[in-house]
């Protein structure tokens, strides 16, 4: 009986072995979760998708306009806490057991596509899943990454466990999934390129190859469905998914972007981004705009700066690759770190050495049949569509289960290969491992980079109450790099915090001058003025603030009553009906219109 036999017939055994144990992992984090800072979102895109999912839940299911953010990870969560409550620990639940299904295909991939030791070559790449600490992160956060992973490779292992083409209902179901989880992480949906490939190179059963294309597109336009029928229909405007693409697109491909995610003129939260990116758009077209308008409108622009120098953007593209394939891990959400010095989270390895073991585990033939090409060409896919944007570290770990794979049967092969004294293929490996370390592990001097961590968890600090914590750290960030806007806004709202008003001015005034169009600098700036009944000066800063967002409702109120201590009634008149008009929910914009008119 031979071994692939063998492996058949007791890999489901061996798999749900997998599934059990990482899904036990996930749980012990997720105790000891219970018990963190973390467990209930305090800001960033977790805050986001659950503000986004209490606001369905009370009724609000649509704003009328075409999605600005992938919708459905918030209406899911929305779901679950109709059902459950507004707890988070259901939807955490769920995604350590998607987690742990993606440990068990990571498992089932690596032993399929190994020629030899085919159960310890799986064991060993399921165990660096499940210790895997990005991995262990995202399925610990209300973030949609842990699926989006699942559904990724559970397509790609429907292709490579077969050496035929799949059957028209296959790809049809394949297309359909990916569709749908498309609506949450956009990126898995370039497992529809692997899927294409396979139904059109490999030999057909059927030789309906036609007809597979066909459900191919179908699957995905119904899949997708719930979004472009509610952008067409409800919202009128014409966006297949969402339009934040067009914005996205410009922060990973402007001319002053680095491969990682760069907001020059933006706030970096989620929420605060999308806000600021159509306020922009609007103000330059001096007019409201659909949202595949403003999608428009960034588009065009990071198109003209590529066409304007294009050779910048293709030195921009290889930094971008070579950040993919970089040691430095850019948490953009900033939870590894905090989990990991939290405890709740286990030791295990990072994408460098990873990548390391499957670039060495390539060049001793981890590539050597269809099913590892296949992997390779579903890490490529990841990478592309990284590529098209910027480096993060809950991007590029959808390619972490095929790395894994590759690394896992190459550090095998390498090990078979010294037990049966072929040294010059051990020496092959290790000088690729060697080479592949000097470049992964190369250091990054960027003092922005540097920063970034320090930045992230003093802001986060701030916002847990944390202020001691908070000043160390903004003070590191800003040590390494000075002439951040950011870094010198939260410094000044620290300050503020700490009633030290002329630190406070100083970082502000410093944060304007690095980007003149960082308005809650420019708007606390009004708000210090108006306080030290500098009224001129808050006048300026308060028409400053709204030359940059417009349909700012405080800003207009805070606008009025400087206007009202200068004297300018008319102008104060006006400036508060245009707030009520903007939030006629607010009572004091009314209080403050009656108050201008009584006197």
């Amino acid at each position: 009986m031979s071994t692939r036999v063998i492996f058949a017939r007791g890999s489901l055994q061996i798999s749900h072995y997998v599934f059990l144990a990482t899904l036990l992992v996930r749980l012990v984090a997720l105790a000891r979760l219970t018990g963190s800072t973390l467990f209930r979102p305090a800001g960033g895109d977790m805050l986001f998708y659950q503000q986004w999912a209490l606001r369905v839940i009370h009724g609000q299911w649509t704003d009328h306009h075409a999605f600005y953010a992938l919708p459905l990870y918030a209406y899911w969560l929305a779901a679950i806490y109709l059902i459950a409550g507004n707890g988070a620990f259901l939807p955490l639940l769920i995604q350590a057991v998607a987690d742990a299904g993606t440990a068990a295909l990571v498992y089932k991939l690596s032993a399929f596509v190994a020629k030899t030791n085919n159960v310890i070559v799986g064991c060993v790449a399921a165990i660096g899943w499940t210790l895997y600490v990005p991995a262990q992160a995202y399925a610990a956060v209300l973030m949609p990454t842990s699926f989006a992973v699942f559904v990724f490779w559970f397509v790609v292992w429907q292709i490579v466990k077969t050496e035929t083409a799949p059957t028209s209902l296959r790809t049809f179901l394949c297309a359909l999934l990916l569709g749908f989880t498309g609506m949450a992480v956009a990126n898995v949906m370039f497992a529809a390129v692997l899927v294409l490939v396979a139904v059109v190179v490999r030999p057909s059963v059927t030789r309906r190859r036609a007809q597979n294309v066909l459900m191919l597109c179908a699957g995905i336009t119904i899949g997708t469905s719930p979004c472009w029928l509610h952008n067409c229909l409800v919202a009128r405007d014409p966006v297949f998914l969402s339009a934040h693409g067009g914005v996205n697109f410009w922060i990973g491909n402007n001319r002053e972007a680095t491969g990682y995610p760069h907001f020059p003129g933006l706030h970096a939260g989620q929420a605060e981004m999308l806000r600021d990116s159509i306020a922009i758009a609007e103000s330059g077209a001096g007019r409201p705009l659909l949202r595949s308008e403003v999608a428009h409108y960034w588009s065009s622009r990071a198109w003209s700066d590529i066409t304007a120098g294009p050779l910048g953007w293709l030195r921009l593209l290889a930094a971008k690759f070579a950040n993919f394939w970089s040691a430095f891990e850019y948490d953009d959400i900033s939870v590894i770190d905090r989990l990991r010095v939290e405890h709740v989270i286990f030791p295990g390895p990072h994408f460098g050495v990873i990548a390391v073991l499957a670039i060495a585990g390539i060049c001793v033939g981890a590539l050597n049949s269809s099913g590892g090409r296949y992997i390779a060409a579903a890490i490529a896919c990841v990478a592309a569509s990284v590529l098209v944007v910027f480096v993060t570290e809950r991007y590029r770990t959808a390619a972490v289960p095929g790395l894994l794979a590759l690394g896992s049967i190459g550090l095998c092969n390498a090990w078979e290969s010294a037990l049966r004294r072929r040294y010059l293929r051990v020496a092959g490996y290790c000088a690729s491992t060697i080479t592949a370390a000097f470049v992964i592990f190369m250091p990054r001097a960027d003092a922005a980079l540097l920063a970034f961590r320090a930045y992230h968890e003093g802001l986060q600090a701030f916002e847990a109450g944390d202020y001691a914590r908070a000043h160390d750290e903004l003070e590191r960030a800003y040590v390494s790099a000075p002439r951040n806007a950011e870094t010198n806004l939260a410094l000044g709202n620290l300050a503020l915090h700490e009633h030290n008003v002329e630190d406070a001015k100083k970082f502000y005034r410093a944060a304007v001058a690095l980007d003149p169009q960082e308005k809650s600098a420019l708007n606390n700036l009004g708000v210090i003025a108006l306080e030290e009944q500098e009224f001129p000066s808050a006048v300026t800063f308060f028409r400053d603030a709204l030359r940059l967002e417009p349909q700012n409702a405080k800003t207009h109120y805070l606008l009025a009553r400087a206007l009202m201590a200068t004297g300018q009634k008319a102008e104060a008149i006006r400036e508060a009906e245009t707030a009520i008009e903007l939030d006629s929910a607010q009572p004091e914009f009314r209080e403050l219109r009656e108050r201008i008119g009584a006197q």
